[in-house]
């Protein structure tokens, strides 16, 4: 290894570990929120609420229909009023929103400007969100604006923007980029105990305030800039549809083998003008291979219609990375491949897809703002709610660590149909765990929600890149978990249809989006394998064909 190449491989490392680290103190914290709450109510924020009428603002007026905490005395933080607690549930509730709505936005400034302008738009949000908590106290009674609401809003823009544009780090290391993929999300996952940790510290040792926190926390959008002029790439390794493929396929965008061992004999000798050239070169025995490979398909229906419609300018490798998906996916990779991204966002394959995650997306957040206030309802012991909190706490950042490798197995060895089929059925089991005043129930319960958590975002990405395909997947992805995002919105309708209709009782919303994930489960699975089905009948119509051709009558 010459100096340079000895150089630029120590680059890359930092590149990937100064990227793992701000993701663990800025990807998602926001997400936290269930621990960061009682750190705000012993702040006394909002706390004005309970001691005036409510006004006609239109903050005020979203903020009446969210509701989720019982209102009653909290172990931890002393009387909170309903007026302070529907505020509270506000800033959780609409940076959840915003969090899945940047996506799209992300993905256009990647696209445009590259990681670099996307990581620094991502450290001044984050910068913004630190210090409208720093001086919240002042900011809060001299200025209409709201340094809560805004902060917490801002630090969830800000997440995103960094944690997206690492993707692109992935491919630094071609061979390891499932590995480095995983240690970024295993970071987002793990981020949002950045809030615990601050709730453990502030409660056992010593009463941090929020502005001396968040004094401290401006090093980390400062972390993130200098590390984006100094040492991160301006320009991004690889796209984020070039990283579905690779992710999916092991192929990457010359069409060759991400592992060397993959690639054909007379392909693994060090030509640089192949390996440099942006498209494959078909060697004269890689043609032959290709031809007999065409004739050797046609023992698998699954992949056989798959085979006849691709282009020909793809290598061997590819197509047979796609006849593998085909096969493993059940007949589900490429059904949508090359389709007009309209016509793909008009599609049954789309629109089911997003209103299954929209409800999965509304279940998980409705939990996380609501969990004390649920097992407070079921136990009737606020002792005993405020411990199974503190096991959500610590159980959502462990739990998505835990959970990645066995994601990638399940993934890369069962049917997308199954998969959605296994995300259904946990869900629904969920939701029965839910309503249970049954305390292996509930930390089962949990266990199984911050497994299912990752599980579920990541089968929604892999759903999109077999299906919809790699050159529209950012597009596609996007916009669904944009729309999902959205539609979170309704988290105040059911908070508040939670807290004026039912009484504080979780059941009814429960069983509802129970039911809902039941009902876009069976119509989203049954029009899989319908058009699993038809993709088969079409194939053994086209061996029946070709039969007599082969034979010579």
């Amino acid at each position: 290894m010459t100096e340079g190449e000895n150089l630029s491989l120590k680059r890359r490392i930092l590149q990937v570990g100064c990227a793992i680290a701000w993701c663990l103190l800025a990807a998602g914290p926001v997400f936290g929120f269930a621990a960061f709450k009682p750190i705000l109510i012993r702040e006394g924020v909002y706390s004005d609420k309970c001691h005036e009428a409510p006004s006609a603002s239109a903050i005020l007026q979203l903020s009446k229909i969210t509701s989720s905490f019982l209102i009653t005395r909290d172990q931890e933080s002393g009387h909170m009023c309903e007026a302070q607690d529907l505020s509270l549930n506000l800033i959780f509730t609409l940076a959840a929103v915003v969090t899945n709505v940047s996506a799209l936005v992300v993905g256009t400034v990647l696209d445009v400007w590259g990681p670099r302008v996307s990581g620094l738009l991502g450290s001044f949000f984050l910068t913004l969100g630190a210090l409208a908590f720093k001086y919240s106290k002042y900011i809060y009674n001299e200025s209409p604006l709201d340094p809560y609401l805004s902060g917490y809003i801002l630090l969830a823009l800000g997440g995103p923007f960094v944690f997206i544009s690492c993707f692109q780090l992935a491919n630094s290391f071609p061979k390891n980029s499932g590995l480095i993929l995983a240690l970024l999300t295993g970071a987002f996952d793990a981020s949002s105990a950045l809030f615990l940790f601050y709730r453990i510290g502030y409660t056992k040792w010593h009463p941090v305030s929020l502005d001396k926190f968040f004094t401290v926390y401006l090093l980390v959008p400062l972390f993130i800039a200098i590390c984006e002029v100094t040492i991160m790439p301006k320009k991004s390794y690889k796209t984020v549809g070039t990283l579905a493929k690779i992710g999916e396929t092991q192929i990457d965008e010359t069409g060759r083998p991400i592992d060397r061992e993959l690639l054909l004999p007379e392909d693994r000798e060090d030509n640089t003008t192949n390996a440099n050239h942006p498209q494959f070169t078909i060697t004269e025995t890689t043609s032959l291979i290709m031809r007999r490979a065409s004739f050797s398909r046609r023992d698998s229906t699954a992949s056989r219609l798959s085979y006849s419609s691709r282009m020909s300018s793809k290598s061997i490798y590819e197509q047979d990375a796609e006849d593998r998906l085909m096969n493993s996916s059940g007949g589900v990779f490429g059904i949508l491949h090359g389709f007009d991204v309209i016509d793909q966002l008009k599609s049954k394959w789309f629109l089911l897809m997003t209103a299954f995650t929209t409800i999965q997306m509304l279940r998980i957040n409705y939990f996380v703002a609501t969990i004390k206030s649920q097992e407070l309802y079921l136990y009737k012991d606020e002792q005993l709610a405020a411990t199974i909190n503190h096991f959500f706490d610590i159980a959502l950042p462990v739990g998505g660590i835990l959970s990645i490798p066995f994601i990638g197995l399940l993934l890369d060895n069962l049917r997308t149909n199954i998969v959605l089929t296994i995300l259904s059925v946990v869900s629904v089991v969920l939701g029965i765990m839910g309503v249970l005043s049954w305390l292996p129930a509930t930390y089962t319960g949990i266990i199984l929600l911050v497994l299912y958590r990752p599980f579920y975002y990541t089968s929604v990405s892999d759903f999109c890149a077999k299906v919809f395909g790699f050159q529209t997947f950012g597009t596609i992805y996007g916009t669904l978990i944009s729309i999902s995002g959205i539609c979170n919105i309704l988290q105040s309708t059911l908070d508040s249809v939670t807290h004026e209709v039912f009484k504080m009782n979780p059941i009814p919303v429960n069983l509802i989006l129970t039911g809902l994930t039941l009902l876009f489960a069976v119509l989203l699975i049954s029009f899989i394998n319908s058009q699993i089905y038809n993709v088969r009948r079409k194939n053994l119509e086209i061996e029946a064909q070709e039969a007599p051709l082969r034979t010579g009558h």
